[in-house]
């Protein structure tokens, strides 16, 4: 085996360790344990036989095995910006529902003085 296959494997088994603690530890849900547990396995196979990615080309049509990883992880970024994004998109909602129910709950019981202590005015 050459260098890069050593390194390779090394990485994905590493991968699918901090993987599964991190589904152990709850910060993972099951489906994205899957997802990321197939990625690094993929990773692993292809570093130890990188011919299949040339296989796996000639199959789908791509010149190169190379291009195939290439645009598979391309297609891949795409989708975790967009699963970043409609998160982020969730918890401003979220954040915005809670300021309101704040707001309305203050002004409900007429409590003027916030817990939260005002800015102090460093310009002078």
């Amino acid at each position: 085996m050459i260098l890069y296959q050593y390194i390779g494997l090394f990485i994905g088994i590493i991968g699918i360790i901090v993987t599964f603690l991190r589904f152990k530890d709850g910060k993972m849900t099951f489906n994205m344990l899957l997802v990321w547990s197939a990625i690094w396995v993929l990773i692993s196979i292809f570093s130890i036989y990188p011919n299949i990615t040339s296989i796996l080309a000639s199959i789908t049509g791509i010149g190169r095995g190379l291009d195939l990883i290439l645009i598979i992880g391309l297609i891949g970024c795409y989708y975790f910006v967009f699963k970043i994004y409609n998160l982020i998109e969730n918890i401003e909602e979220e954040i915005t529902h809670l300021t309101r129910e704040i707001a309305l709950d203050r002004g409900e019981s007429g409590d003027e003085k916030s817990d939260i202590p005002p800015a102090k005015n460093t310009s002078k």
